[in-house]
């Protein structure tokens, strides 16, 4: 055991969030941040250890800086907002976060419990009107674990096991509350292990089950693979590539991460129309494999297998999709294990060679149909965002992070390592993209990164908090405006529905219209940044060559306002 001298619970708290790890302390203060201000205060004169503390002006921005930083990294970090005010603007944040299975440690502080005679205890007039029955069920169903410290609890015992909980499969966020009493309360000592008590969970599919999966992935004439987010895990990706290689295996990588290299012979768009001539389906860590309404689905006589660290998805309400095979379990640990035990099949290395030779020409005819859609627009104007996508990619190199919040077109991209490309959560919750953008560069300052965003997703973000954070803690990142001036995912939503209805005859869709367009790159400018307006396509990459000058030499952030063609 260690036994360090410290001041009171918040002092201890900051001392054990150090030991176990955490890099940054991601706060949006409030009357309720006194003791842990003042413990900071402390402990950074003293130059104990602490958590870097990241002063954050908006709560959206917070959670999202967590999560960028937790993707690129995989360490949790510690979030704190007050009471119950910023844990309400945080929530679509955790939403993201848990959707995406991202461990955070979030924590907010708690109205007063008392109204007099403790170090604490209530003396402002919001500590009446603030407080709620049940702070904790703001956000219930959208973290894995609940808890309000109270008095005389073990502390070390709350928060490993909150760590434990977040990083165990399925990760995600858990919420600690923490009232300002008993983080002002005094002590003299605090003593923990030095190793957590306990630690996060890491499972594989039992061996039967891997068997019957790796017969039928063996035996199949047609099998395929569709994944969206197995690139969460740098390691599942190449476990995911082994496993392809070794049957000739078409991945249908979509959805929020570099799932499977894009410039691999296997790699393959949308799978909707291959759906019904699959014998065999595996699904990677992929909550909506295909689209039930599209009339596009598997065979009846398919074999299904779904493989993750919850295959079933079973925090969803509705999700009926079929599951002949689940194999549930890290999905790194997973796929190694499936490997092992294809390789104990026998294999038709012949066939293997001929299905790799067909799907790499379909892979082939798709990078040029992506190519020719840029090359068509190279002198639209308004721009054409498979172009200007285009020109990012002749710039882009491996040592450049991609962070696409609905910003441009993802099939240009040609990422072939994990970690380097991350799309907008599934769950739609906007305001991600920038702030989680600052999150990646903060864990990789050595890496360019990009921040791709549509001008809904940049006004969500909470623009002036991200550029002021920027600049603050020197984080250049480039951030790219696609400038519509439209929420595009509501007139499509809307066509989809209505595809012959009033709104497309009449080419009107109210609540979508965001007209007339800020000047967005006034906003980065505004925070000693660069800002650039570009709307001539002929002129893009020149721009960019200009504002990644900004961030890659002269270390400040810089903007794109590209203004581009309605959806």
């Amino acid at each position: 055991m260690k036994q360090v001298s410290v001041e009171s619970t918040a002092d201890a708290y900051l001392e054990l969030l150090a030991a176990r790890g955490i890099d940054y302390f991601f706060g949006n203060g409030g009357t309720d941040f006194g003791p842990i201000v003042d413990a900071y205060a402390k402990r950074m004169t003293l130059e104990q250890p602490v958590p870097t503390p990241v002063t954050v002006p908006h709560e959206i921005t917070a959670v999202a800086m967590a999560h960028g930083y937790t993707m690129i990294t995989g360490r949790p970090q510690a979030v704190m907002v007050h009471t119950i005010a910023g844990t309400a603007n945080a929530t679509g944040g955790l939403i993201n976060a848990l959707r995406t299975q991202v461990p955070m440690l979030f924590s907010a502080g708690r109205t007063p419990i008392t109204e007099d005679g403790l170090k604490g205890s209530r003396n402002g007039g919001i500590h009446w009107a603030q407080e709620s029955f049940d702070q904790g069920s703001m956000v219930r169903e959208w973290v894995k674990w609940d808890y309000e410290l109270r008095p005389d609890v073990d502390l070390e015992g709350v928060v490993d096991r909150a760590l434990a909980i977040a990083q165990s499969q399925p990760q995600g966020p858990v919420y600690l509350t923490l009232p300002r009493e008993v983080l002002a309360h005094e002590i003299e000592t605090f003593s923990y292990s030095e190793r957590p008590r306990m630690v996060a969970n890491e499972s594989a599919p039992a061996p039967a089950l891997l068997r019957e999966a790796a017969k039928a992935l063996a035996r199949a004439k047609n099998p395929i693979v569709i994944t969206s987010s197995v690139g969460r895990d740098p390691e599942a990706v190449r476990e995911l590539v082994r496993l392809a290689e070794l049957l000739g295996l078409p991945v249908f990588a979509g959805g929020a991460f570099m799932n499977f290299p894009a410039n691999h012979r296997l790699q393959q768009g949308a799978a909707g129309a291959h759906l019904a001539a699959a014998d065999v389906i595996l699904v990677v860590d992929s909550d909506v494999p295909w689209m039930p309404s599209s009339g596009q689905a598997p065979a009846e006589d398919a074999t299904i297998i779904n493989l993750g660290p919850d295959p079933l998805y079973s925090r969803y309400p509705v999700r009926s999709f079929r599951s002949d095979i689940s194999l549930a379990g890290t999905s790194a640990l997973a796929l190694s294990e499936l490997v092992k035990a294809v390789e104990q099949e026998s294999i038709d290395s012949a066939a293997v060679e001929e299905r790799a030779q067909r799907w790499g020409a379909d892979h082939d005819k798709a990078k040029s149909a992506a190519r020719a859609r840029a090359e068509a627009g190279k002198e639209k104007r308004p721009l054409d965002k498979s172009w200007v996508t285009y020109c990012l990619e002749q710039v882009r190199d491996d040592d450049t992070i991609i962070v696409n919040e609905l910003g441009l077109d993802a099939t240009q991209f040609e990422n072939s390592q994990p970690g380097t490309l991350f799309g907008a959560p599934t769950v739609g919750v906007l305001g991600w993209g920038i702030g989680a953008a600052l999150g990646a560069k903060l864990a990789a300052r050595d890496k360019t990164v990009v921040a791709c965003v549509g001008d809904g997703s940049y006004v969500f973000g909470v623009p002036t908090a991200a550029h002021w954070l920027s600049r603050r803690m020197n984080l250049p990142v480039l951030f790219i405006v696609w400038n519509n001036s439209q929420w595009g995912a509501v007139a499509n939503a809307t066509r989809q529905v209505y595809p012959d209805g009033w709104s497309v005859r009449q080419n009107s869709f109210p609540f979508s219209d965001l007209s007339p367009a800020i000047d967005f790159e006034m906003e980065c400018q505004a925070a000693g940044g660069y800002g650039e307006r570009v709307e001539d396509p002929a002129d893009f990459p020149a721009a960019l060559e200009r504002a990644l000058h900004v961030v890659k030499v002269e270390g400040r952030q810089a903007l794109l306002n590209v203004i581009g063609a309605p959806r």
